[in-house]
């Protein structure tokens, strides 16, 4: 690789604007078909087709190997604090956190897990890209796909990130080129895309009904022919930019599976390998806990899409809620399927491995076993993902270790809570800067999936402890929403502030988090919307008036209605902001220096009553 020259322009603002997705190939007609649960993929020209040994079975059955991680969301370093750990579980009960993950670590795992398997693949159900740290998302996640290419990724299915810039940024970051925008990075190097297929098959233009991208593919290894079909959750759209999937349809994920394994079926491919980027919520978070008798440790939707997808599917790689499980829950047929996840950031690696029966062409059932493997720091890494990474950092230093900050602590951001530190100065962050493009703004509510990370007092890098970078603030906000302002009724916000709790989120409430000045209960105790003790929301100690108007500060995801919040695409008098990372870069440079750093809030506004 070329030492890095100069970049081709300043940085000066960010590269990755959430207003829609990643990765989008081609139609159907470009894939080839699809996956039984126990598989492998063919391999594009030049990559690996075997890792050494010898073909064990002489006779009806060969090995099989399939590697799968998932949401890796461009974690190219290894990530820090608790995103970069995972929990082992030992036979006493006993648990300890252990640090994992990183690009370099990760290559050199795959790497050695690979040997002696001639027919192994390599696979990942969604959100490989976006909602990056600085070191991917300011190029648009091009690092990201090309770490992938070196680590010799087969194939990948979409999540709902990948349309965090829309339907054409997928489309380039699979077939390659520069950016519309912000062109090239560097002199005589041009991005080539991404050398493995992204699968879509439930994402279909709205008008002609056709999938975006191809819906499945057909990897075929010395005699073995192993189909892969790749779907995101049908509730994308409730979870993304409005912008990000303008046009599209998100059709039901077992139907769609169905439909392709039966169209595998009769092209002759027996073998199928759904990867689901919808998943669950195990018992225990650690990696290798027991997830008991079908699957009766494991919750959430997609236990559900295990149950119904048709029986002919022999395994379900999944992701989205970046929890670790190899589960068997049973198929239609009643007989158990394995169900996998391996947490996320590129942390831990699934391996499953299974035999395939040349005569009925496909996988043995009964074979099929699967185990989450820690990637520890312990290992050797990988050089030429050191050199890819060293390449990407020096053109990004110049922007992501400029100081826009000093804090005197951690400022957290715990999604499990109903309230968040951070999550405080966030939406304070946003009201100063609504109240610049309108004076009378009143108040400011932050979705909480939004914020990303910690802001960590001890230092990252060489900048020093307490000190706040670009590159902090932006792995805290990648998504580049704009900050924007709404009327809403007095009204409409007790039914905002109810739509935590209920309708799309009453299965799973998602917290606002609030500005200052703004203050209620939660009482837990009760259900539903009647969760939101009404007469408890004051705004600077006032009740809330039903019939008055109030100025809402909101970013671009929520304004659309985004997360299940449809109130607040239907307000009045919309002003478009700026970018929520300069709101956050302004209020911290404001309201911090290095001889009186901003202490994190007390994330007192929201009382809660369990």
């Amino acid at each position: 690789m070329s030492t890095p020259p100069m970049m081709r322009s300043p940085l000066s603002r960010r590269l990755t604007a959430a207003a829609a997705g990643l990765l989008a190939v081609g139609a159907l007609g470009a894939a080839a078909p699809a996956a039984t649960a126990h598989g492998a993929l063919e391999k594009a020209p030049g990559k690996h087709d075997g890792h050494g040994g010898h073909d064990e079975h002489h006779g009806r059955t060969v090995d099989l190997q399939v590697l799968a991680i998932n949401d890796f969301h461009g974690n190219l370093e290894p990530p820090t604090g608790s995103s970069g750990r995972v929990t082992h579980e030992h036979p006493d009960g006993t648990t300890e956190q252990i640090d994992a993950g990183g690009a370099e670590y990760l290559a050199t795992a795959l790497r050695e897990a690979r040997q002696g398997h001639r027919r192994s693949v390599t696979v990942a159900p969604g959100d490989i890209v976006g909602a990056s740290p600085l070191l991917s998302g300011l190029f648009h996640d091009e690092p990201t796909i090309e770490a992938m290419n070196a680590l010799d990724m087969d194939v990948v299915g979409v999540g709902n990130h990948e349309f965090d810039e829309g339907a054409a940024e997928l489309k380039r970051l699979q077939r390659g080129g520069c950016h519309p925008e912000d062109g090239c990075y560097d002199e005589g190097r041009t991005f080539e895309g991404a050398d493995f297929p992204i699968l879509a098959a439930n994402v279909v233009d709205e008008k002609t009904g056709k999938p975006l991208l191809a819906p499945y593919t057909v990897k075929r290894m010395k005699g073995v022919n192993v189909g892969f079909i790749g779907v995101t959750l049908e509730g994308t759209p409730n979870i993304v930019s409005a912008e990000g999937v303008k046009g599209l349809k998100f059709l039901d994920e077992v139907e769609t599976i169905d439909k392709y394994t039966e169209e595998l079926r009769r092209k002759g491919v027996n073998a199928v390998i759904a990867l689901v980027h919808e998943g669950g919520t195990p018992s225990s978070t650690a990696y290798n806990n027991d997830c008991g008798p079908g699957g009766a440790n494991l919750s959430g939707p997609i236990e559900e899409i295990a149950r119904d997808t048709d029986a002919g599917v022999d395994a379900l790689i999944t992701g989205h809620t970046h929890q670790p499980y190899v589960c068997s829950v049973p198929d239609p047929r009643g007989n158990d399927r394995l169900v996998t996840s391996a947490a996320s950031y590129g942390r831990l690696f699934t391996e499953l491995t299974m035999e395939y029966d040349r005569r009925t062409r496909d996988i043995v059932r009964a074979s099929v076993a699967g185990t989450n493997h820690v990637v520890h720091r312990d290992r050797e890494r990988a050089s030429d993902l050191t050199e890819l990474i060293d390449y990407w950092k020096a053109l990004a230093e110049p922007v992501a270790n400029r100081p826009i900050g000093w804090i005197s602590e951690d400022i957290t951001a715990d999604r499990a809570a109903v309230e968040s530190p951070l999550g405080d100065l966030v939406a304070d962050a946003q009201l100063a800067h609504a109240r610049e493009l309108d004076p009378e703004a009143d108040l400011a509510l932050m979705n909480p999936g939004g914020i990303r990370a910690d802001l960590t007092y001890a230092a990252s890098g060489g900048e020093g402890d307490g000190v706040v970078t670009y590159g902090e603030g932006f792995t805290v906000q990648p998504f580049s929403n704009t900050v924007n302002l709404t009327t809403l009724t007095g009204e409409q916000v007790l039914t905002v502030l109810r739509e935590q709790v209920s309708g799309a989120n009453a299965a799973s409430p998602k917290f606002l988090q609030v500005s200052s000045g703004l203050t209620y209960t939660v009482d837990l105790t009760r259900s539903g919307a009647d969760r939101i003790v009404a007469d408890s929301v004051r705004l600077d100690g006032e009740p809330i008036d039903p019939s008055a108007s109030y100025r809402v500060a909101v970013n671009s995801f929520l304004a659309g209605g985004g997360d299940g919040f449809g109130t607040l695409a239907k307000g009045t008098d919309p002003l478009v902001g700026g970018d929520d990372l300069a709101a956050l870069q302004a209020y911290l440079t404001a309201n911090s220096s290095a001889a009186d750093p901003l202490d994190a809030p007390a994330a007192d506004r929201i009382t809660v009553v369990r």
